[in-house]
């Protein structure tokens, strides 16, 4: 799904004659899935199941604490991607970690359960010390109505440049043009799992360093695990109520062409389970989206003019089938991208025909078409925190638009950023709905108050709040962590040759009519960082000049 030429994408052709790194059929042996899942799944018995990579300690203050960060892994930035540690080594954030901080712990609901928020509201003009002085149980009782949003909670501040902490560069360097594809944030907040060109998965631990300010001891970050598919990956999401304080939720699933719909264990790197797709033909065929339904029971996978639902419990070929397109009328085009309403039962589908479609998650009935204004095929969209709105982006596209959903066809306001390839441009929001953030082919990541939109009026083109230079390459990825103020982005795109000068005329040297070609004359940047985005402790200050001068615009 990412950068493709001409309409690679759309045909299903991207990375052809890129070396495989993973057989085509991994061996479907796995740890089980949760409760209620068929014995399909529970083949694998304890006798086979490989020593546990990390299995963190629960003691019992943790037991009521889901949303507590653990470190999945148990390892530091610094190790080694395979290794593994003693299974009784605790790794897990302390609670004395937040206290020096003033961060209170929140619970994030990740399976679409939490209260719906309004846009641009939502009780930002109450002060945060007080909101730091209720109890747990009021946060639980009241959700976001009654108390500040969690945009407060996170403690974003773009009043000043994000400070890059730490990354991964030396990952993608060993083979060539091994760009990202993006980066997602876990459910739980414990680790990223990113995409590279190299058709691996690679999932990183939070480093523990983060949680205080001993930011100059952070070193570079080495993944914890990586997941290999067989062909280019088209699409991969997590479980949406992963914790990692139960290994059985612990998983993801990804797409690549030719290939299944693989359920990896996020503990362990292997294959738990398949999901196999077949066409009229009953030949396999490869989703080109997915997405898990808020509650983890199913995953929606986007075809052509067609979405197929698997039951998570329910691994194999069995699915239930919904086209989008009934006697010639409907949303056309591949299903390139999905999004699922918090507060209604209402999922949008987009699609390379370049428009989105409501539909419900009961039937896959289509309600509303929304029309077709973006230049490109739909690539990413998002709905937000209260349901209200719909966020929409597309390849080759310079606007991110966002729809009012309780009047389908108009849109409320424009967001210019550039994208000038065919490459999947994510954006994201913080979970109060505020704050839109995104990258664009230059590398710059900019920022937007959706708060400062006007709620009436016409259609305006909204300026962003804050500009950085976050990578020397295209920022393709971005991801808001769940409840810290940290940001995850990703970078790099295909490079082309191009014909470079020479010094002499080659036909007149005899030399025949071939140009010379060299590469690109821009700088690579295939890197995942890590940056803060909020305020600084003391013994970041020092450094805060130096990191904000690096990163300006």
């Amino acid at each position: 799904m990412s950068d493709s030429t001409g309409g690679g994408e759309s045909g299903g052709i991207t990375g052809a004659g890129q070396d495989t790194e993973a057989d085509n059929e991994p061996p479907q042996q796995a740890l089980p899935f949760p409760k209620g899942v068929s014995s399909e799944a529970r083949e694998t018995s304890e006798e086979e199941v490989p020593p546990a990579a990390k299995r963190p300690k629960i003691n019992e203050e943790e037991l009521g604490q889901v949303t507590e960060p653990v470190m999945m892994h148990g390892e530091t930035p610094g190790q080694s991607g395979l290794q593994q540690e003693d299974p009784a080594h605790p790794a897990q954030r302390t609670e004395e970690s937040l206290q020096c901080q003033g961060w209170e712990e929140v619970p994030v609901s990740v399976g679409g359960e939490e209260a719906c928020h309004q846009n641009g509201n939502g009780g930002h003009d109450a002060p945060l010390e007080e909101e730091e002085t209720k109890p747990q149980e009021e946060h639980d009782a009241n959700g976001s109505a009654e108390s500040p949003s969690e945009g407060q909670q996170l403690g974003l501040d773009f009043s000043q440049n994000p400070q890059m902490l730490t990354g991964s560069w030396t990952e993608y360097s060993s083979l060539p043009e091994n760009y990202l594809k993006g980066c997602k944030w876990a459910p739980d907040g414990s680790c990223i799992l990113t995409n590279s060109a190299d058709n691996v998965l690679r999932v990183y631990n939070l480093p523990p360093e983060v949680y205080s300010y001993t930011w100059d001891l952070l070193p570079e970050m080495s993944p914890a695990l990586r997941m290999a598919e067989g062909d280019t990956i088209y699409d991969y999401c997590w479980y949406p109520k992963m914790n990692s304080l139960d290994p059985d939720t612990c998983f993801l699933a990804s797409s690549s062409r030719d290939n299944p719909i693989h359920v990896w264990d996020a503990f362990y790197g292997e294959v738990r389970a398949t999901f196999r797709p077949y066409n009229h033909l009953d030949e396999l065929t490869a989703a080109h989206s997915l997405c898990f339904s808020p509650d983890g029971m199913q995953l929606y996978c986007g075809f052509d003019k067609t979405v197929r639902v698997f039951y998570t419990e329910r691994p194999g070929r069995d699915c239930e089938e919904r086209p989008t397109v009934v006697k010639k009328q409907g949303q056309s085009g591949i299903i390139s991208c999905f999004g699922f309403s918090s507060c209604q039962s209402v999922y949008a589908c987009g699609s390379y025909s370049r428009c989105a479609g409501l539909y419900s998650c009961q039937d896959g009935t289509l309600l509303a078409l929304l029309p077709t204004r973006h230049h490109g095929g739909l690539t990413h969209l998002l709905f937000s925190p209260d349901g209200n709105y719909l966020y929409t982006g597309g390849r080759k596209d310079p606007e991110i638009l966002c729809w009012d959903l309780r009047e389908p066809g108009k849109v409320v306001f424009s967001l210019k950023r550039n994208v000038a390839t065919n490459q999947r441009i994510y954006f994201d929001l913080d979970l109060s709905g505020r704050y839109l953030l995104s990258g664009n082919t230059e590398g710059v990541v900019s920022v937007w108050d959706t708060q400062t939109a006007p709620t009436d009026g016409d259609e305006q083109l909204l300026q962003p709040q804050l500009r950085f230079q976050a990578h020397w390459d295209c920022t393709n990825g971005i991801s808001i962590h769940p409840f810290m103020p940290l940001l995850a982005t990703s970078s790099g795109q295909r490079q082309f040759p191009w014909p470079s000068d020479s010094e002499g005329d080659s036909a007149s040297d005899g030399e025949g009519d071939e140009a010379i070609l060299s590469p690109q004359e821009i700088r690579q940047d295939n890197t995942l960082s890590l940056w803060w985005a909020g305020p600084l402790g003391p013994a970041a200050e020092g450094n805060q000049e130096l990191n904000t001068a690096s990163v300006e615009v």
